[in-house]
């Protein structure tokens, strides 16, 4: 079981967006489509699906928050695994560029043969990247933060904290910018990646002046197994009060966690069980437990 999952908020996408993303990423599947009815953006979909193996949910709940760049998911084609990896990154791109913006052309760049950066048609950012071999094995999918604006600067700061809070996890790469042409600050990160459970991320700083920063549009599931670790999370990463709601919670760097008990679908299995779970802040499980055996 994947224990952090992306999560994706669209206004009324989500399904049609994860059947796209379906059929453009290879070995992709849906693995579930349900309901929540009564919620205060009405009835909204959720449907779970895999791309390349890794696992993403999403969620049609309104117009309250849009996607962005702040958080993009790193694809990694590798060439000695796959040896048509360069031709993969051409098909895929071409599927995620009609409708969207380019944020970095397909090309050559001094850190890879073949990499480019687009947001797709439903807000949705990519990086798609032909992976040196010769370096350590990274995974397919990789979430990648941008950290922008108030927060730029705080790239390194935000994985140790990670690194500190996860129990099971992994520093690995780490670049700063160092004197460069971009006129970046040398002590900023330019690349950092840090494994979190099974789930490798990647960490970036950036001053140019982007006209976004993290929201609730992307967040993060983390699956716990009980009551004492939904407790142990949410001390850790709760920062902001006002952002408490239904298990969601925002850290100090603005990136938001949803932290639920891992058996959510089947403890909100009943419309009582759902309308219970929307008014808590943090999730309560003996109370979801009584309400579902009622």
């Amino acid at each position: 079981m994947q224990k952090i999952i992306p999560h994706l908020w669209f206004d009324k996408e989500a399904v049609e967006a994860a059947e796209f993303y379906s059929n453009v990423f290879p070995n992709s599947k849906i693995n579930f489509k349900t309901q929540i009815k009564d919620t205060p953006s009405g009835d909204c979909d959720i449907v779970g699906f895999s791309l390349m193996g890794f696992e993403f949910q999403a969620i049609s709940a309104g117009p309250l928050f849009k996607l962005n760049p702040s958080i993009s998911f790193m694809v990694n084609f590798d060439p000695s695994q796959n040896p048509g990896a360069e031709k993969q990154i051409d098909e895929v791109w071409k599927q995620l560029e009609p409708g969207g913006k380019v944020l970095m052309p397909l090309g050559e760049y001094p850190f890879s043969k073949h990499y480019g950066w687009v947001e797709d048609k439903f807000g949705v950012s990519w990086q798609l990247i032909l992976t040196n071999p010769e370096g350590e094995k990274r995974p397919t999918i990789m979430p990648s933060f941008l950290f922008v604006g108030d927060v730029c600067g705080k790239a390194k700061e935000a994985t140790d904290f990670y690194l500190s809070v996860f129990k099971n996890s992994k520093k690995g790469a780490l670049v700063p910018y160092g004197e460069n042409p971009q006129n970046e600050n040398p002590e900023h990160i330019m690349f950092t990646d840090f494994k979190l459970e099974d789930t490798w991320m990647v960490a970036m700083d950036s001053s140019m002046d982007h006209q976004f920063q993290f929201n609730e549009a992307v967040s993060f599931i983390i699956q716990c197994k009980d009551q004492d670790e939904i407790d142990y999370f949410w001390d850790k990463l709760s920062a902001i009060p006002e952002a408490e709601q239904c298990g969601w919670v925002k850290d100090q760097f603005g990136v938001s966690w949803q932290i639920i008990p891992e058996n959510m679908a089947k403890l909100t299995s009943t419309p009582e069980a759902v309308q219970a779970m929307l008014k808590m802040k943090k999730i309560n499980i003996e109370e979801l437990k009584q309400l579902k055996n009622k």
